[in-house]
């Protein structure tokens, strides 16, 4: 048996009777005979408890029908259509929920359906929603200025052309608008999207500092495109010492403010003139600016200059970009306009920001790959004091060339020859990569290390057979020192030069002092002030190369036993090991180590002489 709800058309009741007899309607319910003798009764619940029904099975429209033919009140219907509003906001058919919602104004707060919607940033819904909260004139000032963000952003400007004009709301945001009576940034939205762009700029030239700065960082990149003059104008001020337009009350209350010049560099979008201007206005008036100001200048400077065409606008933007790298903002971070300048192929800032970041081998290979082979003598003269491997690199740069380089082969081999830069056999070598290079070009170099060598070998000749002769002379005055006594016949004090009184004090070595000298300058009473200090220096290498007579051995065992060769150098390195030691280098002209050793050992047979006067 079935019960169907004709008004409603649905099913009310369904169920299966066996043998029935008859089916009567009385007292408001239902009665089904069966021919077992039962008598079935069918009553018809109340109305919540049927919407409660359909609530828990989400038949909302159901639940709707049924509540109107129930005639439920306006309060009822209301919450029928928030559950059902929830429910579709529930399961993300947004467009739904928000016309369920709509039927609820006037009994829901609207904030409950604006609040959903920001959340889920539904633009559309949220718009549709209020203009029928306006419609029905359920609006306050709050959902106003709400849904005038909402054109705002959707940038619907037909819709808020007639929002405007409909209802005597014209007339009240013109006059607020024209006036400017409150900071309002919705009302600059509305400038801006009519077109009103000198007016919003004049607008935010009256706004403070904080205010101002904000609606150009928001509105600037629209400003610019319309009215770049101007807007290039406020933006000067706003990043110097800002003043409101027209504020006359409190002159200087502001002063000092500014705005940081390199945050509104992507304002000028698409409008490198004005950018320029501003850059250059910024860079004359604050010589603090951030680096990236000094950056993207460089950079429009560079750019105009490589597209220049015409020959002196050209030298004068060049002389333009090489004095701001000049200006002393590149000096430390100058990363950035080196790639600029290689972009541009601009020369002169290449190798000035080479120059400064002492970088002269980039200089000298600079000059290399454009073989400019007179300026990479240049650089070696001028920088080689500071590096002498350019000239090392420049001898192999000259003799990998095929070309004939005699004549900057011979400069370069004339100063390795006077600073002693290479071997010579390493020249030769290097020489041998060039196939223009003939014997004629390193002759006379060999010839001069040639005569040199020979030179310095014969030196050194001479100096040791003056070495062998003066220690024969110094051993037999050990021994007649040993073998006989010494007259002492000096007659000045070695310190003072003073007449030599008594008591005086004689040192084997030849000098003598008077006592109260020697007391007075002495360190030690075994020792001769003044042979002290020349003694002591032989005696510290003699100690070193005693130290490091055994590091040569104990070095190669450990290079050979550690896994980290590199490690073990390093140290050595640290320790001195590799330093050139230089065992005799202030000592006076003809005096060897010998002849030290031989005083150091009259000392040890000092005879002093005291006599009272």
């Amino acid at each position: 048996m079935n019960i169907y709800d004709l008004c409603n058309k649905f099913i009310a009741y369904s169920s299966i009777f066996d043998d029935v007899v008859d089916v009567l309607a009385e007292w408001g319910s239902l009665y089904v005979l069966t021919r077992d003798g039962k008598i079935h009764v069918l009553q018809e619940k109340d109305a919540q408890t049927k919407l409660e029904m359909l609530f828990r099975k989400n038949l909302f429209e159901m639940a709707i029908n049924l509540a109107k033919s129930h005639h439920l009140d306006s309060d009822g219907l209301s919450e029928i259509f928030r559950q059902y509003g929830d429910h579709l906001y529930n399961k993300g058919n947004h467009d739904g929920a928000i016309q369920q919602y709509i039927r609820t104004i006037g009994k829901l707060e609207p904030s409950y359906v604006i609040r959903k919607f920001l959340d889920a940033q539904r633009i559309h819904n949220l718009t549709a929603y209020l203009q029928t909260l306006h419609l029905q004139s359920l609006a306050n000032a709050d959902h106003t200025t709400l849904l005038l963000n909402c054109y705002t952003k959707l940038k619907d400007s037909t819709k808020l052309e007639e929002f405007i004009k409909v209802t005597g709301r014209g007339t009240k945001l013109s006059v607020l608008w024209l006036s400017f009576s409150h900071t309002n940034n919705f009302c600059l939205s509305l400038g801006i999207i009519h077109t009103n762009y000198q007016e919003a700029l004049h607008y935010i030239g009256k706004l403070p500092f904080d205010q101002a700065e904000s609606n150009m960082k928001r509105y600037g990149k629209i400003l610019m495109h319309h009215v770049p003059k101007e807007t290039t104008e406020l933006l000067k001020n706003l990043c110097t010492d800002y003043q409101p337009s027209g504020n006359s009350e409190s002159p200087g209350i502001l002063e000092g403010k500014k705005a940081n010049s390199e945050e509104f560099i992507p304002v000028f979008a698409n409008n490198s003139r004005e950018l320029k201007a501003f850059l250059e206005h910024m860079t004359e008036v604050q010589s603090d600016s951030p680096q990236g100001v000094y950056d993207t200048l460089l950079e429009l400077r560079l750019q105009n200059w490589a597209h220049e065409l015409d020959k002196q606008i050209k030298e004068r933007l060049h002389d333009e970009a090489l004095a701001l790298l000049k200006s002393g903002r590149f000096k430390t971070v100058f990363d950035k306009a080196l790639v600029l300048c290689q972009m541009h192929n601009f020369k002169d800032g290449v190798l000035y920001l080479y120059e400064q970041g002492k970088l002269f081998q980039q200089i000298m290979h600079y000059h290399m790959q454009n073989e400019q082979y007179k300026k990479v003598i240049e650089v070696c003269e001028l920088y080689g004091d500071q590096e002498a491997c350019l000239w090392e690199q420049a001898l192999g740069y000259f003799a990998r060339k095929e070309e004939d380089c005699k004549e900057y082969i011979a400069a370069v081999l004339k100063h390795i020859e006077n600073k002693n830069l290479m071997p010579p056999l390493l020249v030769v070598q290097t020489l041998a990569h060039n196939s223009t290079a003939t014997l004629s070009v390193i002759k006379d170099y060999l010839v001069n290390k040639l005569q040199k060598q020979s030179c310095q070998i014969e030196q050194d000749g001479q100096r040791i057979q003056k070495y062998r002769e003066e220690t024969t002379r110094i051993r037999q005055e050990i021994e007649e020192l040993k073998a006989s006594p010494k007259i002492f016949q000096k007659t000045k004090c070695s310190i003072c030069t003073s007449a030599l009184e008594l008591p005086s004090v004689h040192f084997l070595c030849g000098h003598s002092f008077h006592q109260h000298c020697f007391e007075s300058y002495s360190e030690s009473d075994s020792e001769c002030p003044t042979c002290m200090p020349e003694n002591r220096k032989v005696m510290d290498m003699i100690r070193a190369q005693e130290q490091k007579r055994d590091l040569h051995d104990q070095f190669q065992h450990q290079l050979k036993c550690s896994n980290d060769g590199f490690s073990v150098v390093a140290d050595y390195f640290g320790r001195g090991v590799f330093n050139k030691l230089t065992l005799i280098t202030d000592l006076p002209l003809g005096k060897s180590a010998t002849t030290i050793e031989a005083g150091l050992q009259r000392e040890l047979l000092m005879h002093t002489t005291k006599r009272s006067t």
